[in-house]
């Protein structure tokens, strides 16, 4: 009896495990952090070697996501947003429309698929929730979670990337009705809704934050940043981060795009237009967050941070189409350095290497050292058209980079 009770335990902790893998947009946290290791540590003049480029995919600056054989990124098509399966070399095995797309000012697929099991969870640009199987790219299930939920929009509609936690998927709508909901990732049930705090739907993926016994959803809406329990839907605490003395856009909320960035009991949020970055760190209760410090000059605007050995790594806002790229201390708010390198954009790191792809299509390997910005090697995107704002995505040793309908795939594995 005992033996059996220790296998039938094994295969729950397997099953567990199993379960809790899913491959999602910038890395497994969301921090920008992919697993890789055993990757070049410089490239070729002319880039690392190509392996292939796939075509046909729709208009978006969404990111693809990568399993060791098959790749799944969005696209717009007329006034649908798409969803393509690849194979591990680049043939499209189908593509199914998930929604409309946000058509209003800047069009284009922008939310990211999440895969978890042989389940695809994504959003279209107007907030409808789907669930997909992996293989057949069949409908499992539905929500038209911004419709049901009344919604209210900022400028940009969706660009929210679904996270799942637990047996659940969360999505965060703002307005007057709540703030963020929860269904079940099986069925598409209602599992909870929040309380409403006010303000729009943000940009921003929401995120789970640990910390000691502490486990939060990290959900942002065009005002607040909201911690919850994930169990309830029950808010631990919020912080408003929109002051409208400050901000002079938009009356509903900020352009507010950047996933938080935590570390132990502190988290940092920022979101460019030369708007503050704040470090925040929360009370020993877990019920509250102060300010630590106030930043005013990593001010990113939506290429994402990466935390490295005490430091933050990113580039800033100068205007839409400009910005430096920035290393700050941690711990104490320091500027390390202010660099140009051709305009801001997206960053990610692998290997103890960051990855950068900036908004004029070049792309840049470069080493995390707090005394400079040192890029070790480069080279410039020339196929797709649109604005180069798609993150990076790093996987089995392949860089995968989209601009607009192409995606391109790199051999970026050492030999």
């Amino acid at each position: 009896m005992r033996r059996a009770n220790v296998i039938l335990c094994f295969f729950f902790f397997i099953s567990i495990s199993l379960s809790a893998q899913v491959t999602q947009w910038r890395g497994p946290d969301r921090d920008g952090h992919f697993p890789d290791t055993g990757l070049l540590k410089e490239w070729p003049e002319e880039g690392p070697e190509l392996l292939f480029e796939a075509n046909d995919l729709g208009r978006g600056w969404s990111s693809p996501i990568a399993t060791g054989d098959a790749i799944y990124v969005t696209g717009m098509i007329d006034t649908l947003d798409y969803l393509t399966k690849l194979s591990s070399d680049g043939e499209i095995e189908w593509q199914v429309p998930y929604g409309r797309s946000w058509t209003q000012s800047y069009p284009d697929t922008r939310s990211s698929p999440t895969l978890e099991g042989t389940r695809l969870y994504v959003q279209s640009g107007t907030g409808r929730l789907v669930c997909f199987n992996k293989e057949t790219g069949k409908e499992i299930w539905a929500v038209e979670v911004d419709k049901d939920y009344e919604c209210e929009y900022h400028m940009w509609g969706n660009s929210e990337t679904p996270l799942i936690v637990d047996d659940m998927v969360i999505c965060t709508p703002g307005g007057d009705k709540t703030s963020v909901v929860a269904f079940n990732k099986f069925s598409g049930e209602p599992v909870w809704q929040s309380k409403s705090l006010g303000g729009a739907r943000g940009y921003v993926s929401p995120t789970i934050y640990r910390y000691n016994n502490y486990r939060y959803i990290l959900a942002v809406t065009g005002i607040d940043i909201i911690a919850l329990f994930p169990e309830t839907g029950d808010i631990a605490w919020h912080y408003t981060y929109f002051d409208p003395e400050k901000w002079r856009f938009q009356d509903n909320g900020l352009i507010w795009i950047n996933t938080p960035l935590f570390k132990d009991d502190e988290i940092f949020i920022s979101m460019g237009y030369n708007y503050d970055a704040v470090m925040l760190k929360m009370d020993s209760l877990g019920l509250s967050v102060s300010e630590k410090y106030v930043d005013h000059t990593l001010d990113n605007h939506h290429g994402g941070l990466v935390l490295y050995n005490g430091h933050i790594y990113g580039s800033n806002w100068y205007s839409n189409s400009q910005g430096r790229w920035v290393c700050m201390n941690w711990d104490t708010g320091d500027i390390k350095f202010v660099a140009d390198w051709d305009s801001k954009g997206s960053v990610v790191m692998a290997d103890e290497m960051l990855y950068a792809y900036n908004e004029r299509g070049n792309v840049g390997l470069i080493k995390p050292d707090p005394d400079g910005f040192e890029v070790v090697s480069q080279f410039r995107i020339t196929k797709g058209s649109g604005p180069h704002w798609a993150h990076p995505y790093i996987a089995g040793g392949k860089l995968y980079l989209r601009h607009g309908e192409v995606l391109m795939v790199y051999n970026v594995k050492a030999l």
